[in-house]
């Protein structure tokens, strides 16, 4: 599957791209090889990762959690052979489409993104919105399904985008374990914190793509989230897919 066209972001981020957007204060803030945010920091190659500091303000951040927070519900996870719910044990979450949140607030965020990735919003499910208690965490794991271990896929995980909508006192760092083109050892048991982390800040966006521009899974795009040992942990996550999805499709 050749991505390009469809994602041009994901095959024209580069570091002249980049270099572009956050050197010169003359280029045009919206135009076909530039987005509409001018705050984007990269945070590595491999995986390809952005950063948009104050992508949401407080007060959204904190209308996403009032609409999600009285239905929250055991999180899962697409387990892989041998794993057990124990992986996500006591995450709560809830998923949220922006047509729900009678605030409207999801639909301006559904937009930006959009904008920021250059991906029609048809193409994302539903909000995913996650808790994270004291303790919590989430073990290493592709957003992007491996047929070989899922089995066949109606359609792809071509990138994801994290909304933090909290702020929190020690921990929860979301980590990617074998940034720089690390190989997954064979005895790597998808729980150890370590590799690239990206601290949780109220109203950041991390934005990271599961494959490369030929489609095939980038295997640097492993992560996870890091424990909670003091505070709590909000964060919005928007799984961007290669083809338009409906409600029936999540």
């Amino acid at each position: 599957m050749e991505v390009c066209s469809l994602f041009p972001f994901l095959c024209i981020l580069d570091r002249k791209f980049i270099d572009d957007i956050q050197k010169s204060s003359s280029l045009p803030l919206c135009s076909p090889r530039l987005l509409c945010f001018v705050h984007i920091q990269v945070l590595s190659w491999k995986p390809r990762a952005l950063y948009f500091p104050n992508f949401a303000t407080a007060e959204q951040c904190e209308s996403i959690i009032s609409s999600a927070k009285p239905r929250l519900k055991p999180s899962t996870l697409a387990l892989r052979k041998g794993e057990t719910d124990e992986t996500t044990k006591g995450v709560r979450t809830r998923y949220l489409h922006a047509s729900e949140d009678v605030t409207g607030v999801l639909d301006v965020i559904e937009e930006k993104i959009a904008r920021a990735t250059m991906i029609p919003k048809s193409h994302g499910e539903a909000f995913n919105i996650l808790r994270y208690e004291i303790g919590q965490k989430y073990d290493s794991h592709y957003d992007a399904f491996n047929p070989s271990e899922y089995g066949p896929q109606k359609s792809q995980r071509v990138a994801s985008f994290l909304l933090y909508l909290s702020d929190v006192e020690v921990g929860g760092d979301t980590m990617f374990p074998f940034e720089n083109g690390m190989n997954v050892p064979e005895n790597y048991d998808f729980k150890e914190c370590i590799g690239l982390k990206v601290k949780p800040r109220q109203g950041d966006g991390l934005l990271f793509y599961s494959l490369f521009p030929n489609g095939t899974i980038d295997p640097t795009s492993l992560h996870g989230s890091c424990p909670v040992t003091r505070g709590e942990k909000w964060v919005a996550t928007k799984w961007i897919r290669d083809q338009e999805q409906s409600d029936a499709d999540e």
